[in-house]
């Protein structure tokens, strides 16, 4: 499986916020299946990252089209080479 980087930009409306608990609920079962490595939003600058596995481009934007907040977004998608960090290493070892 290969890792994509989503960087997604919104606008909000009414509309899109009526949505939101919908696509919590979406975004949550991706992250229970393991679809979803991480989920960050900022609204100072309207963007959303999104770190996905998947096997191409197209699953990954197959997963991205059921959201009810798509309609609302402009997306690009890159493939990751390297994907390191605290929670990808095995956990310190503590003596007793």
């Amino acid at each position: 499986m290969k890792k994509f980087q989503v960087t997604i930009h919104f606008e909000m409306d009414d509309e899109f916020t009526a949505l939101v608990p919908s696509h919590r609920v979406y975004i949550n079962t991706l992250i229970e299946k393991g679809i979803i490595d991480h989920y960050i939003v900022s609204m100072e600058t309207q963007r959303v990252w999104i770190t996905f596995t998947a096997e191409t481009k197209e699953e990954t934007e197959d997963h991205l089209i059921k959201s009810p907040l798509y309609r609302y977004w402009s997306c690009e998608i890159d493939e990751l080479f390297v994907v390191d960090g605290m929670h990808y290493r095995l956990p310190a070892l503590q003596l007793n």
